[in-house]
């Protein structure tokens, strides 16, 4: 009998209502709930998912133009007078040949985990994320932007960047490497003026 009396007196001891401040609730919440026996597949705005950028471009075009003209004009005179004769003649050639090529390639292997920013109407996922990378003060700054279809998700919660639809994908980078590549502001003057 001592239990019931100790359980009254622990509750007269507490302010009004709060022996019942949880009744109602519950731990359930039903926009995040996830059984045990479910996939851990990114689906709300929010979560995460890594994209596995793979993405190797290259681009040619070759031209080859040639054309030719050839005209020839000739006049000859013929006097009755022995020994004399005149003659006249043109000649114009008109020749051009022109070649191009051009040819352009880029790759980039990257690992970059973004968020869903939201769920379109269609259900598909839109991602965006940045991943910034400094390396013995060479900075490389890599973005992506883009949406993607949730069943393209692997269980592994990653996507490949060829199933991101929309992709924009940036690679930057600033350091001593990058600005040996850039031409002296003297050089970028002169293009300027076209020498």
């Amino acid at each position: 009998m001592r239990t019931p009396m100790l359980l009254i007196l622990c509750t007269s001891l507490l302010p009004a209502g709060a022996a019942f401040a949880n009744e109602g609730k519950s731990l359930y919440r039903e926009g995040t709930y996830q059984p045990l026996t479910a996939d851990h597949k990114a689906r709300r705005a929010g979560d995460l998912v890594t994209v596995l950028v793979y993405e190797n471009a290259s681009a040619s075009s070759t031209a080859d133009t040639s054309a030719g003209r050839d005209a020839n004009a000739g006049v000859s005179i013929e006097l009755p007078r022995p020994q004399r004769s005149h003659s006249a003649g043109v000649t114009t050639n008109n020749d051009f040949r022109g070649q191009g090529q051009t040819q352009r390639s880029g790759r980039v292997l990257a690992q970059l985990t973004v968020s869903i920013q939201e769920v379109l109407p269609n259900g598909d996922l839109a991602i965006a994320g940045t991943q910034a990378l400094e390396i013995n003060g060479e900075k490389q700054l890599i973005k992506l932007e883009g949406r993607v279809r949730a069943h393209d998700i692997t269980d592994l919660n990653t996507v490949v960047s060829t199933r991101v639809a929309d992709a924009r994908i940036s690679v930057v980078g600033d350091g001593t490497v990058s600005d040996q590549q850039k031409p002296g502001w003297w050089q970028r003057l002169l293009t300027l003026f076209g020498l």
